[in-house]
């Protein structure tokens, strides 16, 4: 697949993609710092126990980067269909089906463990933690596929004001914190899921274009990273670019104008350093190993806290092995390298057994708009409720909410199955 790669693929775009997704990983299986007390696993987080590591987080939150490559990649793609006279229906289908097949079975797998756990008398308790913890990464799919389904308006945006669009984005990031910091006006910072990633979305735009040459680039970089120290410095915004338990306000959920900053910096400094990692991806042995991360990219994403979650079950099972260490202590840094090849383990047969159901179905169908959007939304609403109250009930026999449940996959129905339009125009 490596070799057969046209040769003028941006393999840069890829790069990026398996670089975000990795580091996001790595993040995870860090921060998350499970110890035993008094008999029982508690959820230590590391950012909470040593607040010097929230500085890391400016290198580990990396799903700007992730927005700004699906920027690219849609902008790109988009365009085409459009000049080959493609419609919005084929064009987005074939990304929701894509994007939401390896959810599913992440879906039902949880579920049963959920229901069966309960129903085994495992403490309800116990059985939400490892839920919501395994399904966190689905919080991301819900915000990237609106992203995405809104690119026919945002390229048109593009198109005609160029930066002016962004900029707009911007200052509607800005209005939100105003509002929700300033005058404590509620619920208004969730509008920033979609100002500050729509946004970080458009670079992705100007990307495509070659309107951010590595010079501008690095200018955007550094502005970027001057804008971040200056909101954390003098504004309200804390250090961690991630929710901290304890902390009043998160950086991430929703997403705030520091964050965008972050992502203003790393979309610049990546954007320099092109052409250096344009020639490394010229050595076949590195571009193979781009290649091989991408053909598997959702299912390492949304399978790496369920491997976390199994090697945290057997390790208590061993009696706590391991789990005695205080985090954050020179023996449990020491530790890390043992305890990452063992969730490395416990991923790979998960990736083995799933990564199956990312592989694009090719279909000569067109599903009809209204039932992508009807879809996309029964999907959005399962994912987004997942992030926050867990899949687990604490109430109900099944310690499951089936409803909540239910969503995703009467979505993913609505959007994929039953009548359908056959194409007449050409398809990408």
């Amino acid at each position: 697949m490596a070799g057969q790669a046209p040769p003028e693929r941006n393999r840069y775009v890829d790069f990026l993609r398996a670089l975000s997704i990795l580091a996001v990983v790595v993040g995870h299986w860090l921060v998350a710092a499970p110890y035993m007390k008094d008999g029982a696993v508690e959820g230590g987080h590391l950012l909470g126990i040593l607040p010097w590591t929230q500085w890391l987080t400016w290198g580990f939150q990396v799903m700007p980067l992730f927005f700004l490559v699906g920027g690219f990649s849609n902008g790109m793609s988009w365009a085409a269909t459009q000049r080959k006279g493609g419609s919005y229906e084929s064009w987005y289908s074939g990304r929701l089906q894509r994007l939401i097949n390896p959810v599913l079975p992440l879906f039902l797998i949880w579920t049963l463990v959920a229901m069966f756990g309960t129903l085994a008398g495992i403490e309800r308790g116990v059985v939400a933690m490892a839920a919501q913890l395994a399904l966190i990464p689905v919080w991301f799919l819900s915000v990237y596929l609106m992203v995405a389904a809104v690119v026919p308006l945002t390229w048109r945006a593009w198109k005609r004001w160029g930066f002016g669009s962004f900029g707009v984005l911007v200052a509607g990031a800005v209005a939100i914190d105003v509002a929700a910091l300033r005058f404590d006006v509620p619920y208004v910072n969730f509008l920033n899921f979609a100002f500050v990633w729509l946004a970080i979305h458009q670079l992705g735009f100007a990307w495509s274009e070659g309107r951010l040459t590595p010079g501008k680039a690095l200018l955007w970089g550094l502005g970027g990273l001057a804008a971040l120290v200056l909101l954390v410095g003098f504004g309200p915004y804390p250090v961690a670019m991630i929710g901290v338990p304890g902390s009043e306000l998160s950086n991430s959920m929703p997403p705030t104008l520091a964050l965008l900053a972050l992502g203003i910096a790393q979309a610049g400094f990546a954007l320099a350093l092109e052409p250096a990692g344009r020639r490394m991806l010229d050595n076949i042995r590195v571009w193979t190993s781009v290649v091989l991360v991408n053909g598997m990219i959702m299912t390492i994403y949304l399978w790496h806290l369920t491997a976390f979650v199994l090697v945290m079950v057997a390790a208590w099972l061993l009696g706590g092995i391991g789990l005695d260490v205080r985090p954050g202590s020179a023996e449990w840094w020491l530790a890390r390298p043992i305890w990452f090849a063992l969730y490395i383990a416990a991923l790979l047969p998960l990736i083995m057994a799933f990564a199956r159901y990312e592989r694009a179905t090719g279909s000569d169908r067109e599903v009809p708009h209204w039932r992508l959007i009807v879809g996309l939304l029964l999907i959005c609403a399962g994912l987004g409720a997942t992030a926050a109250i867990s899949i687990a009930s604490p109430l109900g026999v099944t310690g499951v909410r089936l409803w909540l449940v239910a969503l995703p996959f009467i979505g993913a129905a609505v959007a994929q199955f039953g009548p359908v339009h056959r194409l007449t125009q050409s398809r990408i």
